[in-house]
This record gives structure tokens, C-alpha cells and sequence, in this order.
């Protein structure tokens, strides 16, 4: 950051968010091959547009999808069961396009290295319980509210597509208050003013109230805070009807909000021989085991590989001036406790099992579900002790 005092911003998205469908979708063939068969590769990814679902990529498995069945269970679970929400769970086309691994890429991944090139990211901090940025944890919480609050018909008004965006003010690098919180989701023609060009002011103050308020509660909200909810006025169309979704558009929901870096390769649909998750799960491992041992106050770790090859061609950490032991230690100790190759990852994490779905939504890294085992600190007394 160019100053210690400055203003941050972050989004989230809704599971009925377009791409977030996708990501969802890709996410559930993935899971499904995964229980069939543990090995199977899958690169899978999906499109969704008015009224049609195309689902492709490269899989090789000897396990079975009913897609059709499953793309309509999940959308229907998303909450698109209505026709007149534009899309539908019983209405939509689905085409599948789906092949088989390229054989050149498997004879490097089949000998134990990486499926891919790339470099990935880790990081954790000491801003929140979690070990995350406070933006996108606070944008994620608002995202989940929205969900909550439609499928528990507290606003039965609300349709499955929805934004968020949190700005926090830092004062001094530590989060101070909340700046400014933005909210888009979609509703019906009910809550409409009379103009029925804007939502009504009724609605607006019910979301901030029973959304917004219920989300943020603590002491980053203040009554300064500015609030823009719907700010084009309405929001009826909405989902695939309103824009087109796909697989792996929303990187900076699925990570750290943009706080840092982002290595470029997307998570959903693909299986753990894919480095561009795996290793990015293995980052956050690392970097959150060594701030919640007190070795830093925040870390960021790239790892980068080669295709066909085991070993990451690259470590590199910063703690951007917080570090409590040598730099030169902390790589040691780094290659000692944690395994980095492909084949050590997926041990490591365990990471062979149908676990991937439930990551598709509200952000891959400060989760606290069982299945989350990238966001388990049980190195800390170990770094800790070692160090």
C-alpha cells in the first residue's frame, strides 16, 4: 500500500451470481467423479446464458455423471425454480461438451508432477479471527446474509442473484471502520415504487436493517457509514437471463479480495493434480500456520512449478517487515514441515474426496468447515517450537 492510512475495497457474490453457478456446477461434476473415483482427472468448466447450460473440459474417469439430473438439482438447490426469475431448474437446455485429457499432459502428471505451469498465492494476516482481510471477509458475510434472509423468506422478495462491496479505512495499516457498503441483489416487481423504476425506499431501509446491519454488526459499523443499496434503482432481471455467467471469472472473490496478488489460475472444476488449486490451498496452509504461530504478522508465499515436474521451481515469502526470525529460517523451516510437490499436497490436505462444491461459493480461504483442511493450523506448535 503507498500509505499507512488509505481505503480498501472488496466484493463478494451471491451463489446465484452467474458465474458463481458456474463455479458451482464445475465444482459438483468434480465431487461426483471424486466419490465415483478418487483419481480421476477433471478439468471441467461450465457456461450458463438465458435459458441454456453448456458444461466442458477434459475429464478422464471411470466414474459416470448424469449431468442433466445433477445441473438441475444444483440450480434448483441455488433457488432458480421459478420461470419467471428468467432461468429455471426445470426450463434450461443443458449441452454437454465434455472430452478427455489431453494424453501429453498426462504423461508428466502420471509420473507425479504438476498438471500445469503457473505460480500460486498464499497469504494470511492478523486482521480478523480467521487470519483474512477484513474487506473480503466483511463482503462474504453480507453475501451469505443475502442468502439466508431469501431462503428463509425473512425478504421473500429477493431473487438468488446478488452483489456486495465493502469498503474499510485503515488507519495506521489497522482496520478502523467501515467506509461505505454497497449491495445489489435481485427482487421481484413487488417491491417497486410507484414510478416502477426504483426499488421502494421501504425495501432499501428493510435490506439495511435486516441485511446489512444483522451481517456487519460490531465495531467497523458506524452511522457514518454510506450506503448504497440498488443504486441503478431496480434489479428484476437478473441471473443468467441478465448476463452471461462462466467458470473461474471471479478469482479475487475466491481468494483474498484483491489484498494481494493472484497467481491467475482459477480453482473451480478442477481436481487436485491441478497445481492452480491445490498449491494455492497448500499456500494459504503454509502462510496462515506461520502467522497463527506468531512467526509474522501477515505472509504472503508464491510457489510456482513447471508442468510434468514435482518439485515448485520457486518459494518466495514476504512479510512485509514483520517477520520474527531470520528470512533464511523461515524458507528451512517452510521445506521442512510442509510437503509442496503435487503428490505431497494432495496427502498432506487430503484432498482426494468429493469436497469441492462447498467451495464454490463465499471464498476458498476463512472457512471454518471440517473438509477445509487448507484453513487447519495444527503446524503452528510445530513452527512454533522449531523456530
Amino acid at each position: 500500500m503507498p500509505a499507512r492510512n488509505y481505503f480498501f475495497t472488496s466484493e463478494s457474490v451471491t451463489e446465484g451470481h452467474p458465474d458463481k453457478m458456474c463455479d458451482q456446477i464445475s465444482d459438483a461434476v468434480l465431487d461426483e467423479l471424486m466419490r465415483q473415483d478418487p483419481l480421476a482427472r477433471v478439468a471441467c468448466e461450465t457456461f450458463v446464458t438465458v435459458g441454456l447450460v453448456i458444461v466442458g473440459g477434459e475429464i478422464t474417469t471411470d466414474g459416470y455423471v448424469d449431468l442433466p439430473v445433477l445441473v438441475r438439482k444444483l440450480v434448483e438447490e441455488i433457488g432458480y425454480t421459478d420461470a419467471s426469475l428468467g432461468f429455471s431448474a426445470g426450463g434450461c437446455a443443458i449441452l454437454n461438451a465434455i472430452g478427455r485429457q489431453s494424453p501429453d499432459i498426462a504423461q508428466g502428471v502420471n509420473t507425479g508432477g504438476a498438471g500445469d505451469q503457473g505460480l500460486m498465492i498464499g497469504y494470511a494476516c492478523r486482521e480478523t479471527p480467521e487470519f483474512m482481510p477484513s474487506p473480503i471477509m466483511l463482503a462474504h458475510q453480507l453475501c451469505r446474509r443475502l442468502a439466508e434472509v431469501r431462503k428463509k423468506k425473512i425478504l421473500p422478495y429477493l431473487g438468488p442473484d446478488g452483489k456486495s462491496q465493502v469498503t474499510v479505512e485503515y488507519e495506521e495499516g489497522v482496520p478502523k471502520r467501515i467506509g461505505t457498503v454497497i449491495i445489489a441483489c435481485q427482487h421481484t416487481e413487488d417491491v417497486l415504487d410507484s414510478s416502477g423504476k426504483m426499488i421502494s425506499r421501504e425495501a432499501r431501509e428493510e435490506i439495511i436493517e435486516k441485511v446489512v446491519k444483522p451481517a456487519l454488526a460490531g465495531e467497523l459499523l458506524d452511522d457514518e457509514v454510506k450506503y448504497f443499496i440498488n443504486a441503478t434503482g431496480k434489479f428484476v432481471i437478473g441471473g443468467p437471463q441478465s448476463d452471461t455467467g462462466m467458470t473461474g471469472r471471479k478469482i479475487i472473490v475466491d481468494t483474498y479480495g484483491g489484498t494481494v496478488p493472484h497467481g491467475g489460475g482459477a480453482f473451480s472444476g478442477k481436481d487436485p493434480t491441478k497445481v492452480d488449486r491445490s498449491a494455492t490451498y497448500a499456500a494459504r496452509y503454509v502462510a496462515k500456520n506461520v502467522v497463527a504461530a506468531g512467526l509474522a504478522d501477515k505472509l504472503m508465499i508464491q510457489l510456482s512449478y513447471v508442468i510434468g515436474v514435482p518439485e515448485p521451481v520457486s518459494i518466495m515469502i514476504n512479510s512485509f517487515g514483520t517477520l520474527k526470525i531470520p528470512h533464511v529460517r523461515l524458507q528451512e523451516l517452510i521445506k521442512k514441515h510442509f510437503q509442496l510437490t503435487p503428490g505431497g499436497i494432495i496427502e498432506m490436505l487430503n484432498l482426494r474426496r468429493p469436497i469441492f462444491r462447498e467451495t464454490a461459493a463465499y471464498g476458498h480461504f476463512g472457512r471454518s468447515e471440517p473438509d477445509f483442511t487448507w484453513e487447519k493450523t495444527d503446524k503452528m506448535e510445530d513452527l512454533r517450537k522449531d523456530a
